[in-house]
């Protein structure tokens, strides 16, 4: 059976400047996907055209809009970039600049043309889950999101704020601290 070999990070997309070439349906998907999870995400757009609702969130979260072809240019300073464009010729070019300049890109719907996936995700205020399928299958990752959107409780976050206060309180040494929140947090995962 293969493993799946991906390496779960989360990025703060508030301190890296982000690029989505591309102004169609999937450049909006992954756009709202994005800002859904980091409304202060520093995202440029560049395509000749854009989707009236791609343009509305662009405004909405003061995004910047670049009405060009893409060209190389474009990458000076981004750390992450994401091709939706419906020509593939387009996004392997996009892919081969990013690998030629060291920055992370994901070329949609191209697992092979990718340096990481954008898998589901579940919010709950500081709670945060990512789920991968290693880019097999993102319905089975969107039907696991709602599974999870389901049988979280809606407070789970006031349990994560109010250990952290907790954990703040314990002045013993590291192994006292993390036994204590081992105890108090062992019914979580209780049958």
């Amino acid at each position: 059976m293969k493993q799946n070999q991906l390496y779960p990070v989360f990025l703060k997309l508030d301190k890296m400047e982000t690029l989505i070439v591309g102004g169609g349906n999937v450049a909006l998907e992954k756009l709202q996907f994005i800002l859904r999870s980091s409304p202060q995400a520093r995202i440029t757009l560049v395509a000749p055209e854009f989707r009236d609702e791609t343009l509305e969130w662009a405004r909405k979260f003061n995004l910047k809009i670049i009405r060009d072809h893409y060209y190389p240019l474009y990458l000076k300073e981004k750390q992450l970039v994401i091709a939706t464009t419906d020509q593939p010729e387009v996004n392997k070019k996009v892919y081969n600049d990013c690998r030629r300049l060291g920055i992370w890109v994901n070329v949609a719907d191209n697992p092979p043309l990718c340096d990481f996936y954008m898998g589901g995700i579940v919010t709950r205020g500081n709670l945060k889950i990512a789920i991968s399928t290693n880019g097999q299958s993102p319905t089975v990752a969107k039907r696991l999101r709602q599974f999870f959107e389901q049988i979280l409780p809606d407070d789970i976050d006031e349990l994560i704020r109010n250990l952290h206060e907790y954990r703040d309180t314990l002045k013993a040494d590291f192994a006292f601290r993390v036994a204590e929140l081992n105890r108090i947090t062992k019914s979580l995962t209780a049958k």
